[in-house]
């Protein structure tokens, strides 16, 4: 099995993946709800994590309405790095981060541009999460596989820890 992997690694690991690859799954975390794609700003200063949305969406009326404990799933783009990060969502209108993170992308899904009269930003207050780093890439994955297949042992595909963002 591989060596354990502290909490501080795993968040330190969270935040530098997600800087380099920003997408992932965002929802309210309560039975009957569906997370959805959301491009994630990362503040890791202050283990928060922001996102774009119109107000006028299920997700933004939901989170003003008060119901917003969150859960935020995201796989790193090399599929390094899985996190899942529990956390309470609020809306927000931030014109200094919204100057900060404003580009095409974003300003596709906004007529009026920075202005935009539906133009909100949700926070994710990180709690309790769990991270899974496995640096090893597909062909040390696919040994280890094999290995596990001919020595009966479990594979060692990397390590996992718990972690509070906050």
């Amino acid at each position: 099995m591989s060596d354990p992997l502290s909490p501080q690694e795993a968040e330190r690991a969270f935040w530098r993946h997600l800087k380099s690859s920003s997408t992932g799954m965002l929802g309210l975390d309560r039975p009957g709800e569906h997370l959805q794609p959301m491009t994630a700003f990362r503040e890791e200063e202050t283990g928060s994590i922001w996102f774009f949305t119109r107000d006028d969406t299920d997700l933004a009326r939901a989170v003003a309405m008060g119901d917003a404990d969150a859960i935020f799933a995201f796989t790193s783009k090399d599929q390094d790095l899985w996190a899942s990060i529990h956390g309470r969502l609020t809306l927000q209108n931030d014109p200094e981060r919204i100057r900060r993170w404003w580009n095409p992308v974003v300003a596709a899904w906004y007529p009026d541009g920075q202005d935009d009269p539906h133009l909100a930003l949700l926070r994710l207050d990180g709690g309790d999460g769990r991270v899974w780093l496995s640096a090893k890439g597909p062909i040390r994955f696919g040994l280890e596989v094999l290995k596990a297949n001919v020595t009966g042992e479990l594979p060692d595909t990397g390590g996992r820890a718990d972690v509070r963002l906050d």
